[in-house]
């Protein structure tokens, strides 16, 4: 059995800030990470979430070629190594305009925020290579939140969260950035100097309850918005319901829309009325073989969802007129199953088909509750 590894042995290692008028933040994290902790988390790059106004300082105060201060680390302290960090390491968050902020103030400059924060973490997570460690030190409080909420929605065994903790009065210095290898001294605020020979940088490890287990597949591989996430997480924890309405159609999960094509939705419905309808132990539960009027139920159901005017409907009912179909039947249950886990990943599986018995005489059906079963729309015999 293979030891997972150890997040500083991943080949691929990334650090990702928030800053906003404090790009300190960077070095005095990096100098933590790979200077004095044991063992140390040598990034292999590095990247800045901010502002246009925190793009600005963070490109004089830390790349300048006259003596940005990342650059100056790396000198003073090789085992560093050389991570990877330039101008387009710096991600600048748009507005709902798509223009560059300048500040975040406004709801919809938040929630631009938020989803530029959530599709950043999203993305450097995707990668199995690669270990994230995610510094919430800096930027606005609300930067924060999010990139901390972002890192518990898609974090993975190696990623780690943290905050950089640095002594009085270096703390918000304007003039520290990490303790050099050749102590300064800095004038204080008192008019007095202080020597950088006593600062100490820590990093705060923040334990995080991670929830990307309850993300569809297609959200962690994918460009997510914040809101897109956190409901994609809240229906994997919410208790069953299942909506579907024949006229539009439309199928909800637990408050979540799960797009289908008509048949699928006329399939879904299908199983949602037999649990609905039978009685007993197996109810709700039929194979292939012993579907028989059962087939009439499907077609008027998918009959109520396309309407009258459905070429594929004249066909389907050609296909069903003698009864149900074997292949019919398992290729419409596989394609359902893969469109509920697709668009509901773990949060899928109380809506997914269960099985009974042993083949040749297998049997499958909805376990839902009845009373966490909603269909608007049937016609008036099937109600």
């Amino acid at each position: 059995m293979n030891t997972p590894l150890a997040p500083h042995e991943f080949p691929r290692r990334t650090l990702l800030a928030v800053t906003g008028l404090s790009p300190q933040i960077v070095t005095e994290t990096l100098y933590a990470l790979a200077v004095a902790q044991t063992p140390a988390f040598a990034p292999t790059e590095i990247h800045l979430l901010t502002t246009a106004n925190g793009a600005r300082l963070a490109r004089a105060a830390l790349l300048h070629t006259d003596g940005g201060q990342f650059h100056t680390l790396l000198k003073d302290y090789p085992q560093t190594g050389h991570p990877a960090f330039d101008e387009s390491h710096i991600h600048v968050i748009a507005g709902p305009d798509g223009q560059s902020l300048a500040d975040i103030r406004t709801l919809e400059e938040n929630a631009a925020a938020a989803d530029a924060i959530t599709a950043l973490v999203a993305r450097l997570t995707s990668d199995g290579d690669n270990a994230l460690h995610v510094s919430i030190a800096g930027g606005r409080k609300t930067m924060g939140f999010y990139l901390g909420y972002a890192f518990s929605l898609y974090a993975r065994p190696q990623d780690r969260l943290s905050h950089v903790l640095v002594t009085a009065p270096f703390e918000s210095h304007p003039e520290f950035f990490y303790p050099p290898r050749r102590p300064r001294r800095l004038a204080a605020r008192d008019g007095g100097h202080i020597d950088t020979a006593d600062a100490v940088v820590t990093l705060a490890d923040i334990p995080v309850v991670r929830l990307r287990h309850g993300l569809p597949v297609a959200l962690q591989r994918g460009t997510a918005s914040f809101n897109d996430a956190v409901a994609a997480v809240q229906a994997s924890l919410a208790a069953p319901f299942l909506e579907i309405d024949l006229a539009s159609p439309r199928v909800v999960c637990s408050g979540r829309p799960v797009l289908m094509k008509p048949q699928l939705v006329a399939w879904l419905a299908w199983w949602a009325w037999l649990r609905k309808k039978q009685q007993g132990e197996s109810a709700g539960f039929v194979g292939w073989r012993s579907v028989g009027a059962e087939t009439k139920v499907f077609l008027a159901l998918y009959r109520m969802v396309v309407g009258a005017d459905a070429a594929d409907y004249e066909s389907t009912a050609a296909l069903l007129a003698d009864g149900m179909e074997k292949e019919f039947f398992q290729q419409k249950n596989s394609k359902l199953e893969r469109a509920l886990r697709d668009a509901l990943g773990p949060a899928a599986a109380p809506y997914l088909l269960a099985q009974q018995g042993k083949r040749p005489h297998t049997r499958r059906g909805l376990t839902l509750p009845i009373d966490a079963i909603r269909i608007a729309g049937l016609p008036g015999n099937l109600q």
